[in-house]
């Protein structure tokens, strides 16, 4: 039996201030659905004026259990041109920059292990119930 493994790929991503969005960056990010959240270097987060919300406690890769920030931002994700507001982590200055599961679902994408690309998929809104 073959065993594949999802490949891991990297997508140009903006990231700006919802209330002033002229105040951004542009990032190479890991596509990681393993990642609730995405995950930012707090020092790009607080160049670009974004306000932490509240603290999460996170399990990290490496099985720590840590609080961090929490906050929102206006992410774009450059091949697809469309642009969401979307929950940010405040990562430590060393964190990678990771796409997180969250914001792959609201922008109704999933990553293609073969072409390394996000591609749209329809978004599951629910079940229909009629009462019966």
């Amino acid at each position: 039996m073959e065993v594949t493994k999802m490949g891991m790929f990297k997508v140009k991503v903006r990231i700006a201030n919802q209330f002033d969005p002229k105040r951004s960056f542009e990032e190479e990010f890991w596509v990681d659905t393993g990642s609730t959240y995405t995950f930012i270097p707090e020092d790009r987060l607080q160049e670009i004026g974004i306000e932490p919300l509240q603290t999460k406690e996170v399990i990290l890769a490496n099985g720590l259990h840590e609080r961090r920030l929490l906050g929102s931002a206006l992410l774009t994700l450059m091949d697809l041109n469309e642009t969401l507001p979307s929950l940010v982590m405040f990562g430590s200055k060393e964190s990678l920059y990771l796409l997180g599961a969250m914001a792959l679902e609201g922008f109704s994408v999933e990553p293609d292990p073969i072409t390394k690309k996000l591609k749209p998929v329809a978004a599951i809104i629910g079940a229909h119930f009629d009462g019966r």
